[in-house]
């Protein structure tokens, strides 16, 4: 035990010696320019990957500590578009002409169409009309079903042609939303700009036809005969 003391006296002095010349040097270096700055010292460890400091943390950054609260809700739809078949027959080429600038709205598309029991001149005026129309031409909205359908508005020849309309709208443009079947004889009550403010905050995805093929209670409902017009035929 005396004998460790003893040990561990003998290395006390050289320790602190050596301390000492250590502190003089630096002391000396730095006076003299030799040694950079601590903050250059600095500079140098830092090129080292992080891995190497053994007590490194981690930075920490002040966004993630930010509570941000609930995300905007998302952005609501645009206003709605809607897309029209106003149709007429024989004498209704002015009555369709005033309806057509009724609901007319650059927003909006429109199919007219004059069936084969109006005059050829009838549809050839409401055709040359829509062609040199300023606006119409302009913002080409308006189409003209030139090739008149056959309509005997008592069977399926009045759901050909509609069908026929849709088809056409969609393949010109599905930037629509509802679609809305008119006659020359009908005539709006509202403007468009308060019908789209309307329809502004309707479900898109409704839609106003029923379709189902289990009829339940609808069964006995039925029409047993089929009907079929002659316009068919033609």
């Amino acid at each position: 035990m005396v004998s460790m003391l003893n040990m561990e006296k003998k290395w006390v002095f050289p320790l602190v010696i050596s301390s000492l010349i250590c502190t003089i040097l630096l002391v000396t270096c730095f006076n003299m320019g030799i040694v950079s700055p601590v903050h250059k010292i600095n500079s140098i460890f830092s090129i080292f990957p992080a891995h190497m400091s053994m007590n490194q943390r981690k930075p920490g950054y002040a966004e993630s500590k930010i509570d941000t609260g609930p995300l905007p809700p998302p952005p609501a739809p645009g206003l709605p578009r809607f897309a029209y078949l106003v149709s007429g027959s024989k004498g209704d080429l002015e009555k369709l002409w005033r309806t057509l600038h009724a609901l007319y709205h650059p927003r909006n598309q429109y199919v007219v169409h004059l069936d084969l029991e109006a005059p050829a001149e009838e549809r050839l005026t409401l055709a040359s009309r829509i062609k040199n129309h300023t606006v119409f031409s302009k913002v080409g909205n308006v189409y003209m079903i030139t090739k008149a359908n056959m309509v005997t508005y008592r069977g399926p020849t009045m759901v050909a042609n509609t069908l026929h309309a849709c088809a056409i709208h969609l393949n010109r443009s599905k930037d629509w939303d509802w679609f809305i079947n008119l006659s020359a004889s009908d005539y709006p009550l509202v403007t468009q700009d308060d019908l789209i403010h309307a329809f502004s905050d309707l479900n898109r995805n409704l839609n106003f036809i029923e379709h189902t093929s289990q009829l339940g209670w609808k069964a006995d409902k039925r029409a047993m005969p089929l009907v079929i017009g002659p316009g068919l035929y033609r």
